[in-house]
């Protein structure tokens, strides 16, 4: 569903990726770890357009988008979950969900998907005419994800979800991941700091080092790497 071929993304005169290459094969949770600075969240801001590259190719569904707007982008089936949330504070949970559909017109299609968030989320249902930016930081990732999921996408970018989260609410958001996965058969590229939960759910995986993939294998075998178990996964 995703490959990227050779891309390389600078900020001014720093080269954030030199020359990365992955690919991310459709119904499957691909995920990509790495220290920060390692390039993580600049490579999923690049295959969202938030980001422009230096050189190389993103194709999605067999055409190259890198480059396009991120709205563009969006309307192909492809949404990013950003690192940090980044909600509308000021607006309430049923607001934020529905700009999440702010491109689908059928007024039934847009209920349909609440319906579904709120299935996934009921603690969304519950919190549908609060503040946004009163909720827990744990509900405030279930409304990024509902967000992101309202625009119906095939493919979704979820940076570093379990960021700043207590250890039970981290352990439900990743069920939940799982859960939108099988269910959906949505396609997933996961970037996480937390090695061990990410390829705990991944079929496949790639380690991200300094802008450079220096490894990369299905999950269960890069959790048994020597190098990963060392660096990643404190052991």
């Amino acid at each position: 569903m995703l490959k990227i071929n050779n891309l390389s993304v600078s900020y001014g005169a720093i080269n954030a990726l030199h020359g990365i290459s992955l690919s991310v094969p459709a119904g499957k949770i691909v995920t990509l770890i790495g220290a920060n600075g390692a390039g993580k969240t600049t490579t999923l801001k690049t295959i969202s357009g938030l980001l422009k590259p230096k050189s190389g190719e993103i194709f999605y569904e067999g055409t190259d988008i890198a480059g396009l707007p991120p709205h563009q982008i969006v309307a192909r089936g492809l949404s990013h979950v950003p690192e940090g949330r980044m909600i509308f504070a000021n607006l309430t949970v049923l607001e934020n969900l529905q700009l999440g559909a702010y491109l689908q017109k059928d007024k039934k299609i847009i209920r349909a998907e609440l319906e579904h968030i709120f299935g996934l989320f009921p603690r969304l249902h519950e919190r549908k005419k609060q503040i946004a930016g009163t909720l827990s930081g744990g509900e405030q990732q279930m409304l990024a994800i509902g967000r992101a999921l309202m625009s119906r996408p095939k493919l979704l970018l979820l940076d570093e979800p379990s960021l700043g989260l207590a250890p039970l609410l981290v352990k439900t958001i990743f069920e939940k991941i799982v859960e939108i996965n099988r269910a959906q058969d949505l396609t997933i590229l996961l970037v996480e700091q937390n090695a061990n939960l990410a390829l705990g759910i991944s079929h496949a995986g790639y380690v991200l080092e300094t802008g450079k993939i220096i490894l990369q294998d299905d999950s269960a075998a890069l959790r048994q790497n020597p190098q990963v178990k060392s660096a990643y996964l404190g052991s």
